[in-house]
């Protein structure tokens, strides 16, 4: 079976043609875990956080947006680029 991550976020580095996102990991959190915690905090932490309820698709982002040109591939000490 494919898996596809798709993104409308086109500023974001991992945009790729077609709305796909190319991030060999992403982590989906609430939006108040993702308002509370640093940039680092990411795919690469997964299994060290809390699982938490949303309620609604309306209360997550995607913690692994980076900018792009921003040059904060490694911010969480980890190289995501593919």
């Amino acid at each position: 079976m494919s898996q596809h991550i798709h993104c409308i976020v086109n500023d974001c580095e991992y945009w790729k043609q077609g709305n796909m996102c190319a991030a060999n990991e992403i982590l989906v959190a609430t939006d108040k875990f993702g308002a509370s915690q640093p940039d680092k905090v990411d795919a690469t932490m997964a299994k060290q956080l809390t699982p938490q309820n949303a309620g609604t698709c309306m209360e997550t982002c995607c913690k692994t947006y980076v900018p792009k040109g921003s040059n904060k591939h490694t911010v969480d000490g980890v190289n995501k680029l593919f």
